[in-house]
């Protein structure tokens, strides 16, 4: 709302200053600094409100260490997140612009889908929630609008570096000798570059870094182009809901989903940031994408909130996120991958998120296998999901809150790497 405010003033009045808000990296820092003082001075409030309301976290008995202590915690603290995230992309974000739309409404829609599920757990009083089938369709449904939005709006278009034509003309040099040649001289060194819808992705790890969605569809024959969206759809549907699903599950201790969620935002900031410049990405060789530089605002609110967040949430925990923000959290993780044509590297940004999901995974298949065939269940983990495994081991909750962040920081910088490693 200020961006527009203060961009109708400067074209007006010729306001000093205003101009600034035409800079992604003043706005995006004003984000960001908006987001950590909501998270950090509105969040006492809503937490102390959340007390008074009785919103306690109701905690099973599963044998942790200290698991107990944590009876009664205030938990939806995901409100103070979604918060955090809304609205400073509501004051400096362009809202007419389709990726910060795109964006606000996965926010809301996953975080009210969440906020439910709390709900039912806490005032209702019914300890399994919101039913996972609501979960999934609710997930599936958003990652539909996701997938649709990014192959069909107008306004989702690339710029492919192979389709790079330097403007120019061809001049005549002569060398010292006498000899004459002929020699490109291009118009200031910049290339024509055209903004085009595409079924193209980015390859993490391959010279030739784009995949065309249509390549999977090809086997229905010569007019199999277009039809991409039969692929991709499903593929974004599965994205949003393991990433979602994966935010979920990781939310076991004190601060390990809160900050592994900023550490993931702050990769994927860095790769917004260089698809969003055409310089950056020029010299990168990686695909441009035109308007997607408001992603940038919004994943600067989202880092913000995350880190205003583990004021309270670093342990001891004084709130939890709940349902509320950790399903959130994922699935905007995944959508703004999507965003940016990077969502084939988030099994490696998103690594800490995956191995929670294949621990739950191998844990439960091993044990209905094994029970099959032997009568007796055995298992793999002395609990999954595999923060549990290492409480088991004895190991305090904050040592292994602190080890999983600095693996999160480093296949972070693994993803950043990429870029140029092919």
């Amino acid at each position: 709302m200020l961006y527009h405010l203060f961009t109708y003033i400067d074209g007006i009045w010729d306001l000093p200053g205003a101009g600034l808000f035409q800079y992604i990296s003043f706005r995006a820092a004003l984000s960001l600094i908006t987001s950590l003082i909501i998270g950090i001075l509105f969040g006492k409030h809503i937490i102390q409100w959340l007390q008074k309301k009785q919103v306690g976290e109701v905690v099973r008995e599963l044998g942790l260490e200290g698991q107990m202590n944590k009876q009664g915690t205030p938990t939806m603290g995901g409100l103070i997140i979604l918060a955090a995230i809304l609205i400073p992309t509501l004051l400096f974000a362009d809202l007419t612009n389709i990726y910060t739309q795109m964006m606000l409404l996965v926010t809301v829609w996953l975080g009210s889908i969440g906020f439910i599920d709390d709900y039912i757990k806490v005032f209702k009083k019914n300890k399994d929630g919101l039913a996972g089938r609501f979960k999934i369709i609710g997930q599936v449904g958003v990652g539909l609008i996701v997938g649709s939005i990014m192959w069909w709006h107008p306004d989702v278009t690339i710029k492919d570096p192979a389709d790079r034509e330097f403007s120019g003309e061809v001049v005549e040099m002569t060398a010292i000798d006498g000899a004459v040649f002929q020699v490109f001289e291009p118009n200031g060194g910049l290339s024509v570059w055209e903004a085009k819808k595409s079924s193209k992705t980015t390859v993490p790890f391959m010279k030739d870094n784009s995949f065309d969605y249509d390549r999977l569809v090809s086997w229905i024959g010569p007019g199999a182009a277009g039809w991409g969206w039969l692929a991709f759809i499903p593929l974004v549907i599965l994205i949003v809901t393991a990433v979602s699903n994966g935010a979920n599950l990781t939310d076991g201790i004190d601060g390990l989903a809160t900050g592994t969620s900023a550490i993931i935002g702050l990769g994927l900031a860095v790769l917004a940031y260089v698809s969003s410049n055409i310089v950056a990405a020029e010299y990168l060789n990686i695909h441009y994408i035109p308007l997607s530089q408001e992603l940038v605002v919004f994943i600067a609110a989202f880092v913000g909130g995350c880190i205003a967040f583990l004021w309270y949430n670093a342990f001891p925990a004084q709130v939890f996120m709940g349902d509320t923000g950790s399903l959130a959290l994922g699935g905007i993780i995944a959508a703004f991958a999507i965003a940016i044509r990077k969502e084939l590297l988030l099994p490696v940004l998103c690594g800490i998120f995956l191995i929670e999901n294949l621990s739950v995974v191998l844990q439960v298949g091993w044990f209905k296998y094994t029970k099959r065939q032997t009568g007796e269940g055995r298992r793999i983990f002395l609990m999954a999901p595999l923060h549990h495994h290492y409480q088991k081991l004895n190991i305090p909750e904050s040592k292994i809150t602190a080890r999983f962040w600095i693996i999160g920081i480093l296949l972070a910088v693994v993803s950043i790497v990429t870029l140029k490693v092919r």
